[in-house]
């Protein structure tokens, strides 16, 4: 599904028109991108959690060359699904 297919999904299910669910959604997923940027965790019931990870620095193998390559210490978006969200 695109952001377009969603929108509209939105607005049928709201009764929005498109202009007012593209707002919502992208009200949306802006308050999540700050909430992850601040490092907070974002739990909605029922449907899972997004929180942010911190993964350690580590040495790999290039595939191509087989040289080492250090790949350093990064933050990473996790979510978790909720047990209902697949059923």
């Amino acid at each position: 599904m695109t952001k377009t297919e969603l929108v509209n999904a939105i607005a049928a299910k709201a009764s929005l028109n498109k202009e007012q669910a593209k707002k919502a959604l992208d009200a949306t997923l802006e308050s999540i991108e700050q909430a992850l940027a601040n490092e907070d965790k974002i739990q909605l019931i029922g449907f899972g959690t997004f929180s942010v990870q911190e993964k350690a620095a580590r040495k790999c193998k290039n595939p191509r060359t087989g040289e080492i390559v250090d790949v350093p210490a990064r933050k990473v978006v996790k979510f978790k699904a909720s047990a209902g969200l697949g059923k």
